[in-house]
Formats: C-alpha cells, sequence, structure tokens
C-alpha cells in the first residue's frame, strides 16, 4: 500500500554537531533584553513619576482619581486624602487613586508660581536701589 514507508522509517536523520551551551542561551538572553528595554524600564520609569506626584500632592491641589473623579485637596493625611468634589461634598480615598493632576490647574498654577517669582525678583531689585 504504501511502498515508501519502510524505506522512509530506515533512513536515518544526520547526526547534528554538538552546539555549545552558551550558544543555545543567546536568543533567550536577546528575548530578555527586548523585554528589559520596551517593556520593565518604561513601566518602573512610570511607576517612579507617580510616585513622585503621589508624595507632592499638597492642599488645594485640584487632581483627578483612578475612577475619574475630578477634585480639590482639602486635607492630606499619611495615607488618605480629602478630596471636595463638590459643595460641601468630601470624600477620602487613599493617596495611590490620584491618577494625575488635573492639567489645566496645574498648567495655570506653574505660571502662577512663574510670575510670582518675577514680581518678587522686580521687587527685590527696586529695594536694592
Amino acid at each position: 500500500m504504501y511502498p515508501f514507508v519502510s524505506v522512509a522509517y530506515a533512513q536515518s536523520a544526520g547526526e547534528a554537531a554538538p552546539q555549545s551551551p552558551f550558544f543555545q542561551f543567546i536568543p533567550l538572553v536577546l528575548i530578555l533584553g527586548v523585554f528589559w528595554f520596551l517593556i520593565i524600564r518604561p513601566q518602573q520609569k512610570k511607576q517612579k513619576q507617580h510616585l513622585s506626584m503621589v508624595d507632592s500632592l499638597r492642599k488645594g491641589d485640584k487632581v483627578v482619581t483612578n475612577g475619574g473623579i475630578f477634585g480639590t485637596i482639602v486635607k492630606v493625611g499619611d495615607d488618605r486624602i480629602t478630596l471636595e468634589i463638590a459643595s460641601k461634598v468630601q470624600i477620602q480615598i487613599e493617596r495611590q487613586q490620584v491618577a494625575r493632576m488635573d492639567k489645566k490647574i496645574a498648567e495655570s498654577k506653574e505660571d502662577k508660581e512663574e510670575d510670582d517669582d518675577v514680581e518678587k525678583k522686580k521687587v527685590a531689585k527696586k529695594e536694592s536701589k
């Protein structure tokens, strides 16, 4: 029925040259290197930025939580903050649940701080004269 089956089984594969264990691990090392630079390293950098942002939270900052709630920080504790989300409506959340600072408010706050610095320098120059 299958005339070449017995011939195919009778043939053996050629002997493969033994490879060094070092050359067998090169692809594994390359894959780990790619994962490190494309996934692990950027994630660690993002985590450090989030941690520094959470540590710098102050009263009066406008923030957005992971749940999408916009609010103003009323009170800052060690592990919790109190947000005012509407007039006389306050909630407590963990510090780590703050996703980001509200961009529009943060930008205007930075501009105001820069303007204050410029005004202080002008006042200092006038006083020194």
